[in-house]
């Protein structure tokens, strides 16, 4: 199910057959697993190297959440490249097409599957590598309307993010905000709440469709 501009309405297009639907999609299996790998490239860029006191990533295997990880796609691509996974969804009918992936993969042991909200993350502190969220992140406000609620919850996660990362913990976001305003709630979110950062679009005019946040852990001094 989608609205006029046919864009995805949560989360009626990721239940019941619109779930089988979207795991059976050729086009969705290709662009989301495209795009993990591009997150990848940006979870080791240089400029994001250069932010806040300098570094840069090992070859280690990180440990990755995978923030909204629908029906596995992204999750498969990460455990692939040698990763080990914690791959979060809200939605019980799209992580259990994650679990039947799971069965399949050669490193099955590297990927866990939580149930549960990004909102609300049964994570422990300083208990993950980095982050990469795909296509999902802005369904976090979902249902709310005014500012203050909008804010408060965008503010409460990018701090609960910040708590769960080890240090130098890095944060790739991939998801589509409506306008600049949108996409200034969240980046100021990130900004406030201990991370250093920048925003990358195909088009830097552009004020809304696909967008990018690369983001560090900012150091305790």
């Amino acid at each position: 199910m989608s609205n006029h501009d046919n864009s995805p309405i949560f989360p009626d297009s990721y239940v019941g057959e619109n779930s089988t639907e979207y795991d059976n999609s050729i086009w969705m299996e290709r662009n989301q697993k495209k795009t993990a790998i591009l997150c990848l490239h940006y979870l080791y860029d240089e400029k994001l190297d250069r932010i806040g006191i300098l570094d840069t990533l090992n070859e280690e295997k990180y440990l990755v959440a995978d923030l909204g990880c629908g029906t596995g796609f992204s999750s498969e691509i990460l455990v692939e490249k040698g990763y080990r996974v914690i791959a979060v969804d809200v939605l019980i009918d799209m992580l259990s097409k994650a679990k039947s992936k799971k069965k399949l993969l050669e490193k099955e042991k590297n990927l866990e599957l939580i149930l549960a909200d990004i909102n609300y993350l049964p994570l422990k502190q300083s208990s993950i590598d980095h982050i990469i969220s795909i296509s999902a992140y802005n369904f976090i406000i979902y249902g709310k309307i005014v500012l203050g609620d909008i804010s408060k919850t965008v503010n409460n996660t990018a701090r609960y993010l910040e708590k769960i990362l080890k240090p130098n913990g890095r944060v790739i976001i991939e998801f589509y905000p409506k306008n600049k305003k949108e996409l200034d709630i969240f980046t100021s979110s990130f900004d406030e709440s201990g991370f250093d950062g920048f925003v990358v679009k195909k088009d830097s005019n552009q004020k809304s469709g696909q967008t990018f946040l690369l983001l560090k852990k900012r150091a305790k001094l």
